[in-house]
């Protein structure tokens, strides 16, 4: 673990190089798959000539090479052997994603940030006693390709893959066993790992909060206690990722009891392993630069042009949102993986995820992204002793003779002292921390004050439940520019309501 945390120290004092010397080696590595060949890899000498004869590749477009490898073909995008394919929420659009994962980049990337992530943890933390117990993950599930099961390929969420692959030392630290922790039915799977992992002594928690709420409040209910901390004493760290952790902080707090809790970040998708938390305190990620993925950034006002501009990484500036675009050894090349990332520092390079280029309102030229809308949320929270589970929110056209607006679906775990008095708050909130919002708002001459729906426990569950998006990597969709889901519960509440 020591001589680990040297290697980051010498990609933090030596970013670029570092990035420049992962570029040739891939660009090398692929010069004879189908896809260099098409982009003649081999005469590629620098950065500049990768990014003119290169496009930038979107899902859709580089899906016809993926379909291919999961009928069996190899040597397309990446030449070694890809058996594994990491299935995608489809956060990015309706359709599920297939993502390649090589073995390198198994080994090179995900196991290697899992590793990292300890080690940065153990770094900070040098009492930990984490190894005195087991560490429990929640992932998803996998199967045989559904493309063509004589392939021998196989999909699943990423943690799934993940999960499956793991060397024996990793199994033997980890709860609960893989015939549970893989199961795909959830309802029946959390089931399960509540009572099995009840009965163990959990020293860390991974895994995405919405469903680590659910385990946790199960075996509560199982062992007829107020806290989670009756059950698991040695409970230490909760390693999250996939959404902004700030809404859900009070909850874990009440769920866990205690200040010596501590609570790591992680920026860990289908496509790679990007960032890690490395500062006690801080919701900030090193941008990891060793992991076989080559970073590239389109500034946020490009996002929607034909031709945007993009900056290599010695080009971002503190505090503007970037697209990030990807080139990975598992041959995701020149991807845009669809989030979107502001810089907090250069020296070392740290981001904080600001959202999604599709999970955004901008109906009305507000321009409201997530980390608006979280930030809003939070405060609101804060300052009306309110606890959320689980939010979304939407434009309300401009309808004949009416003002448009956002409208809002929560579901709170404490209910806000006033109703009235949070969208105050939060409305308030979003006109400090957007000002294309805010000038919207100018007299409720553009947008009316937000519309917010307070919806039972469980709404969210049952709406994902509904769409089959239980479980593992799904999210709740946070912001759309257009009505689909959140007409989609309104509806599914006025069912329940007849």
């Amino acid at each position: 673990m020591k001589k680990r945390i040297h290697d980051i120290e010498l990609f933090i004092k030596y970013p670029h190089d570092v990035q420049a010397e992962l570029f040739r080696k891939q660009i090398d590595q692929a010069k004879n798959t189908e896809f260099g060949k098409k982009y003649d890899f081999k005469s590629i000498s620098s950065y500049k000539e990768y990014q003119k004869r290169v496009p930038l590749h979107s899902y859709e477009q580089l899906f016809p090479y993926i379909e291919r490898l999961m009928r069996g073909e190899q040597n397309i995008l990446w030449p070694s052997e890809i058996k594994w394919f990491a299935k995608s929420s489809g956060t990015t659009n309706a359709r599920s994603k297939f993502i390649p994962v090589s073995p390198e980049a198994l080994e090179d990337c995900h196991y290697k940030g899992g590793k990292d992530l300890i080690s940065i943890y153990i770094n900070n933390n040098p009492e930990s006693r984490m190894f005195t117990g087991k560490g429990l993950a929640i992932g998803g599930s996998h199967q045989i390709n559904e493309f063509d099961q004589n392939a021998e390929s196989y999909y699943g969420d990423v943690s799934a893959v993940i999960m499956k692959n793991l060397p024996l030392w990793a199994q033997l630290i980890r709860t609960p066993s893989l015939d549970v922790a893989l199961m795909d039915k959830w309802e029946e799977k959390i089931e399960k790992m509540a009572k099995v992992t009840a009965e163990e002594n959990v020293t860390t928690l991974s895994g995405v909060p919405t469903w680590t709420i659910l385990l946790l409040q199960r075996i509560m209910e199982i062992k007829k206690v107020d806290n989670i901390l009756e059950v698991w004493p040695n409970l230490e760290a909760f390693f999250h990722g996939a959404v902004a952790f700030t809404p859900y902080r009070e909850l874990f707090k009440k769920l866990i009891p205690s200040d010596k809790m501590h609570y790591w970040e992680t920026y860990n998708a289908s496509e790679g392993f990007f960032g890690i938390q490395d500062q006690k305190g801080s919701e900030e990620l090193l941008l990891m630069l060793d992991y076989g993925i080559f970073y590239e950034f389109i500034p946020f006002e490009e996002i929607h042009k034909e031709h945007p501009k993009v900056l290599s990484l010695d080009e971002v500036e503190i505090g503007k949102n970037y697209a990030m675009i990807i080139s990975t050894n598992a041959g995701l090349w020149r991807y845009n993986i669809g989030d979107t990332v502001k810089f907090t520092s250069v020296e070392p390079y740290r981001i904080k995820i600001s959202g999604r280029t599709k999970h955004f309102i901008n109906a009305f030229g507000e321009e409201l992204i997530i980390e608006n809308a979280e930030s809003a949320i939070t405060w609101a929270c804060d300052q009306t002793n309110a606890i959320i589970d689980n939010f979304t929110a939407a434009p309300i056209y401009f309808d004949e003779g009416k003002r448009g607006g956002h409208e809002w679906i929560i579901e709170f775990r404490k209910h806000p002292e006033s109703l009235e008095r949070f969208n105050e708050l939060l409305d308030k909130k979003l006109r400090e921390v957007n000002s294309d919002y805010d000038a919207k708002r100018y007299q409720d001459m553009a947008l009316l004050p937000p519309k917010v729906h307070s919806v039972a426990e469980g709404t969210f569950y049952k709406w994902m439940e509904k769409r089959g998006k239980l479980g593992g990597q799904n999210k709740v969709p946070r912001l759309s520019n257009n009505r689909e889901h959140i007409d989609d519960i309104l509806e599914m509440l006025a069912m329940q309501a007849d």
